[in-house]
């Protein structure tokens, strides 16, 4: 399989403490990926500093075999990798409909001009995360948490990633949008997206993912199929405390 995403001893320190101890992991194109572990392992640590929106202490964090970790965030998603974030972060001055578009626009001036509006492509992406034709000229403070969470999808799937950072993305939602996003997310596996995700909703996790990796306090504990990694004593330790 091709390698996709590599982490490679990559540690982040806050003050004193140290959120990423020497993580390494790899996902390969096509995989998915389930990142698991209690409150405060470093999970959202982890895909903050793939975005680049805190910078490693050291170790390397490469997309294609290129190194990212002196790239800026938007270069990052250029290159094809996004994320959503646990706490919604919608543009608040834009509409939905809006929102979504400011992911479709090109990077150069020139190709903004010559750009047919994104209208159509936009509403197509809402339409595929559950939004419907009357969310898109609301505010973003209209919505319920559970459509939030659909806008913020939809933000990311506009960028056209290769790789998705799913950050707690069923958190706020009903039984319902769960299975709505789970579908989609399949679709989009299928379609040969590769994502990462975190949730706190390891029921919903379970049927999404080819392998997942745990952490706790920072540092890799152990992956494998979701089975084998629940069943992991130092995972059930983590978790459980036994």
């Amino acid at each position: 399989m091709t390698v996709i995403l590599e982490l490679e001893h990559v540690v982040k320190r806050f003050g004193g403490l140290v959120a990423t101890n020497d993580m390494s992991f790899e996902v390969a194109k096509g995989e998915s990926v389930g990142l698991i572990g209690p409150n405060g392992a470093g999970k959202t640590t982890i895909f903050s500093l793939i975005m680049g929106e805190h910078k490693a202490d050291s170790g390397s964090i490469r997309l294609h075999g290129e190194e990212l970790t002196k790239l800026a965030t938007h270069k990052r998603i250029r290159r094809g990798v996004a994320r959503t974030y646990q706490v919604p972060r919608p543009f608040a001055d834009m509409d939905v409909l809006a929102n979504i578009e400011v992911g479709l626009m090109p990077d150069s001036i020139m190709a903004m001009i010559f750009t047919a509006p994104a209208d159509e492509e936009a509403r197509a992406i809402a339409r595929s995360v559950g939004l419907n034709d009357a969310d898109l000229h609301r505010d973003p403070a209209e919505l319920s948490m559970g459509d939030l969470r659909k806008l913020e999808l939809a933000r990311t799937l506009a960028t056209k990633p290769e790789v998705m950072l799913l950050d707690e993305v069923f958190a706020g939602l009903t039984a319902g949008e769960i299975e709505q996003i789970s579908g989609l997310l399949n679709e989009k596996r299928q379609e040969g997206m590769t994502y990462v995700i975190v949730s706190h909703d390891l029921r919903s996790l379970e049927p999404l993912i080819d392998r997942a990796i745990a952490m706790t306090q920072g540092t890799f504990v152990c992956q494998g199929d979701y089975a084998t990694v629940m069943s992991d004593e130092a995972v059930r330790m983590a978790y459980l405390g036994h």
